[in-house]
């Protein structure tokens, strides 16, 4: 297992990505002086967006119906914790964008290869409204990564 976002694993079988970038914003305000340089202050802490990108085979690796799996969850519009292999916690994150591509094809258009990105973005709200819950789409991702 390389990550967990929500109930949706990333691991060979399911969608190993091969890039992970993160990207973190703070927020500083300036105020013009007269004669002076601006006036600035620490607002806190802003955007934390991860990318995750990878390829998928679909004979030896996940296919697209794990694709299909994030995708019902982007639709939620949930926040979801997104938890590391090793057990570090990024926090709760929503799912901005997936960008997929694909070649080479088998006889029925199924694709050989899929490239995917993921765009995620962390929230700090408190509010238990925004947290997913498990559906059946959920349920069927753990049953499809168990077996």
């Amino acid at each position: 297992m390389m990550m967990v976002y929500g109930m949706f694993v990333f691991s060979l079988p399911t969608a190993a990505y091969q890039s992970l970038q993160r990207q973190t914003q703070w927020r500083q305000s300036s105020l013009s002086r007269i004669g002076k340089r601006p006036a600035v202050q620490f607002l806190g802490p802003g955007s934390d967006t991860i990318t995750l990108t990878g390829e998928l085979y679909p004979e030896f690796t996940g296919g697209q119906s794990n694709l299909d799996q994030l995708r019902a969850m982007g639709d939620q519009g949930a926040a979801w914790p997104l938890i590391e292999g090793t057990g570090r916690m990024y926090g709760l994150y929503t799912i901005d964008s997936m960008d997929e591509g694909t070649d080479r094809y088998f006889r029925d258009g199924a694709a050989q290869h899929i490239t995917f990105s993921l765009s995620l973005s962390r929230i700090d709200d408190d509010r238990r409204e925004l947290l997913g819950t498990i559906s059946e789409t959920a349920l069927r991702a753990v049953t499809q990564a168990l077996a």
